[in-house]
């Protein structure tokens, strides 16, 4: 068997020069409508606030270093929501659930634990997380269990617990804000403290660069080894080129974006350092809880793509009856499934109060509109089957660009709220005309 490419037919050659292109890099068209959404937002908003306040305040090293921060608690809970949805369910309890976990750790690491361990024991971070960890992961078992064996749906048993975990976390905390947060927790919140620096995000980078350059090379040798036709040299050479441009790109983005020259004075105060004239530049490199939701990204995009438990999750949502009729334990998988959507829940807690540095009953509010938005606008269809986990991370990247491009602009909270809305709902009817037409 050699390595070639299949010739082009007469319907290649009748077909336009973009048409072929996509075909042969084999592009996702979805992804592509995403980036240039994406892109025009993000430019939008920039001239936006270059034409009325006479500077562009969105494309700065420093607000899309912070728009990676805060895209980060919904992009982990939305890899999870596509498993739910692919499988014809819907869970709209995760914001209630992100804020009982968070109140959970919150008393775990300020109430119970200094005064069992010590105060500042390097113990009190790790216990405080398997916790919440737990809890959710115990939370959407329990949810899941009730949707699969005891039949109620999902909607019913969800908006439950929209209710039920949000008043579960105001008993806990009786109303009170939770904190200070452990210094070492609060770390995976970003921040100046919260970042790998300079060094730290060039070794990441190059991570990347190698994963790019690797996943190339093996996606030819598999398709040699199993008979498949191979893409064109150069349509593997333009995504190599394009997936390592994007990585050196963001590693030269976030080490663009300098600490605040008061946090660097202190810095240097402490380090015994002394400041030049010019001042000292740090740079704050990849936030930890970006490094967080890449972790996340990676391991579900295997766990959907490389495993038997993945397979199932696409065979249930695309025919539950005939899964089950396959030998699929589908009442078991969508206990597995909840309990993993928990799991994720809570690991989005331990980002969203590390970064506020406290746990609040009011944490998490909202969150099940962004997530679900995040996770239609990236691909996932509500009618089931259908569903990738880089585009509901690119869904929360644009769900969180439009709130912090309204916010930059000037817009008030009922105008944010009618723009989500508003975007949800073309998400969707998207959806139905993609679905229409790939008919």
């Amino acid at each position: 068997m050699t390595d070639t490419t299949q010739p082009p037919t007469a319907t290649d050659d009748k077909s336009g020069p973009i048409a072929r292109f996509i075909r042969q890099t084999e592009i996702d068209t979805r992804l592509l409508g995403m980036l240039g959404a994406l892109a025009a937002i993000w430019i939008g908003f920039h001239v936006y606030g270059a034409v009325v306040n006479g500077f562009g305040a969105f494309l700065t090293p420093r607000n899309l270093w912070n728009l990676s921060v805060q895209t980060s608690s919904i992009g982990i809970m939305a890899t999870g929501m596509v498993l739910v949805i692919v499988t014809r369910h819907i869970d709209l309890s995760v914001g209630s659930v992100l804020g009982f976990c968070a109140i959970i750790m919150g008393v775990m690491q300020v109430n119970i634990l200094p005064g069992i361990l010590g105060l500042g024991h390097p113990l009190i971070w790790i216990i405080a997380i398997a916790t919440g960890l737990f809890f959710g992961a115990c939370i959407g078992a329990f949810q899941g269990f009730l949707i699969a064996y005891g039949k109620i749906p999902a909607f019913i048993v969800t908006l439950g617990g929209l209710l039920v975990w949000r008043g579960a976390a105001f008993l806990v905390a009786r109303g009170e804000t939770i904190s200070p947060v452990d210094e070492t927790f609060a770390l995976l919140g970003g921040g100046p403290y919260g970042a790998i620096g300079g060094v730290g995000s060039w070794i990441v980078g190059i991570l990347g660069v190698a994963a790019v350059l690797g996943l190339i090379v093996f996606g030819r040798r598999q398709r040699k080894t199993f008979g498949i036709a191979q893409r064109p040299v150069w349509a593997d050479g333009f995504l190599a080129t394009v997936g390592c441009g994007a990585v050196i790109g963001a590693v030269l983005l976030v080490n663009s974006y300098p600490w605040p020259r008061g946090i660097v004075r202190r810095y240097a105060a402490a380090e015994g350092i002394e400041i030049p004239p010019e001042g000292l530049f740090i740079s704050h490199g990849f936030a930890i809880p970006v490094l967080i939701l890449v972790g996340v990204a990676i391991c579900m995009t295997v766990l959907m793509t490389r495993t038997r438990f993945g397979r199932y999750v696409y065979a249930i949502g695309g025919n539950p009856e005939a899964a089950e009729l396959a030998g699929i334990n589908v009442r078991f998988m969508t206990v597995k499934i909840f309990a993993l959507m928990g799991f994720l829940t809570g690991l989005s807690a331990v980002v969203a109060s590390a970064r506020l540095g406290s746990a609040t009953n009011a944490l998490g509010t909202l969150d099940e509109l962004y997530v679900i938005a995040a996770a239609v606008i990236g691909g996932t269809s509500l009618a089931g089957g259908v569903g990738t986990i880089y585009g509901a991370i690119l869904g929360a990247l644009v769900m969180q660009s439009l709130q912090t491009g309204m916010v930059l602009i000037g817009f008030d909270a009922a105008i944010q709220q009618v723009v989500v809305g508003s975007v949800l709902v073309l998400a969707v009817f998207l959806d139905i005309l993609y679905r229409r037409n790939s008919k």
